[in-house]
């Protein structure tokens, strides 16, 4: 059997518009309409305007379009600026299994391509579902996942952002092969980024992996070679980290045929994927017994040991920045229960130091339950406690955060949060063409002029 990179360039060469589920097409058009919503969001933040001045000073040639911004640049510089936007405020999508990763990184190496080869809706619709057919199968085949012994899922999304770039390039079955191999070499990405005090590059490491599918696409498409058995060769992926067990036939079983982009969620919150159920489960109790702040007692947080340990760490319980405080429970928690929910603007430095905010993180306390570690990762249940001061106590349990797919968010919930997102950072008459055009993206003749609509 050829190896596992041949495989996948077979298929994403292949597959074809046609044959992919009208269902999983309207998903895919949904996470576009996310992700461009979340990019608009994040755009001229203080960290993607210091991200948009280094992209400035690398300069290149004038093939792709910045969303936002409006600067025309080279293919990976675009896929890297849009890349940090849309994950900018961990406000995209979210999927974990085993690993947990978040695909719609991986839409901009579909369009920066896209807009420079000037392809139509449908082509850049199958870009994007290669995307998340390969990311959600690389986050089901480690048993347990990368993350649990230290490693950042970027370190799966160097080997599917290739194959993305490489299919709307037009790359041949030898090439695409050599794309997978160059970038899947060479962007392994240590768990650090996530793991104690936070700094932006919480957020930059998925992107730089995207990128650098984009840089191995176009390096290939040259006739340069790399490593055509990454996964299952010689000091390949599967041989190097061998602390976990490799399901291959994962990554290869149903690919065309059983499509499961569907699985993936949307995230609620622009926060850590972990603090969703929590949040969800807090908010139910706030507005539906009408749980006032300044009545709170205490706030007690049963949840998996990682969440107990990463997410609530001393640093956490005094957040500073933007990036520890969506990645701080305590915090989000705290945030929930004083404004009743949980936005990209809870994280300005306002709130973060909000005195209610402040004092409301005080009574929060989470701690680890070994009976909610035996269910993780299949269900990530939080067990959340609320005790006000006149001796009343509510409790929920909540094993599916809002947006996943046994608790979806409808198209009006897709749409709304799109356009919270876009609003004051594109014309007002050009939010609602945004939204039409995305919803029928099938029908464009030319991506290139659809990316005029995202500045």
């Amino acid at each position: 059997m050829s190896s596992v990179s041949r495989e996948w360039a077979k298929f994403a060469i292949g597959l074809r518009y046609d044959v992919i589920p009208e269902d999983v097409i309207k998903e895919v058009k949904r996470f576009l309409l996310d992700s461009v919503g979340c990019a608009l969001a994040a755009f001229k933040n203080e960290d993607m305007n210091r991200a948009h001045e280094y992209i400035g000073q690398l300069g290149g040639k004038e093939q792709a379009t910045v969303i936002g911004y409006g600067t025309k640049t080279n293919m990976p510089n675009a896929t890297l600026m849009n890349s940090l936007l849309v994950r900018a405020l961990d406000y995209n999508d979210i999927f974990w299994k085993e690993d947990p990763s978040h695909p719609s990184d991986i839409i901009p190496a579909a369009l920066s391509t896209g807009e420079f080869k000037r392809v139509d809706g449908k082509e850049a619709l199958v870009a994007v579902v290669i995307a998340y057919e390969l990311e959600l199968r690389m986050c089901m085949a480690a048993h347990p996942g990368v993350r649990e012994i230290g490693w950042h899922h970027a370190s799966l999304t160097q080997f599917v952002s290739p194959v993305v770039a490489g299919r709307v390039l037009g790359l041949n079955e030898d090439q695409l092969t050599a794309a997978i191999g160059i970038s899947g070499s060479s962007h392994f990405t240590l768990g650090g980024v996530v793991a104690g005090h936070l700094t932006n590059m919480k957020n930059t490491a998925d992107p730089m992996a995207v990128e650098a599918g984009v840089r191995a696409a176009m390096l290939a498409g040259t006739g340069y070679t790399g490593p055509v058995e990454v996964f299952e060769g010689k000091e390949g992926l599967f041989e190097v980290i061998k602390d976990v067990k490799w399901d291959k036939d994962v990554l290869l079983d149903g690919l065309g045929k059983e499509f499961i982009t569907k699985e993936c969620g949307y995230k609620a919150f622009p926060t850590e994927a972990l603090t969703h159920q929590p949040i969800t489960a807090v908010l139910e109790l706030v507005h539906g017994e009408s749980i006032d702040y300044k009545d709170v007692e205490s706030v007690l947080i049963e949840t998996t040991t990682r969440g107990a340990d990463i997410l609530s760490d001393p640093s956490k319980y005094n957040p500073t920045t933007k990036e520890t405080a969506d990645h701080s429970l305590p915090y989000c928690i705290a945030v929930a229960v004083v404004k009743g929910n949980v936005l990209p603007e809870h994280f300005s430095e306002d709130v973060i130091f909000d005195p209610a905010v402040r004092d409301t993180l005080k009574k929060i306390k989470v701690v680890a339950n070994p009976e909610i570690d035996a269910l993780f990762p299949k269900v990530k249940r939080a067990i959340v406690t609320i005790k006000t001061v006149d001796g009343k106590e509510y409790k929920k349990q909540e094993d599916y955060a809002k947006g996943q797919p046994e608790n979806p968010m409808s198209d009006e919930e897709v749409i709304s949060k799109f356009k919270s997102n876009a609003k004051g950072k594109v014309d007002d008459s050009r939010i609602d063409e945004i939204v039409e055009k995305t919803l029928h993206f099938e029908e464009i003749g030319d991506i290139s002029e659809y990316m005029k609509l995202l500045y």
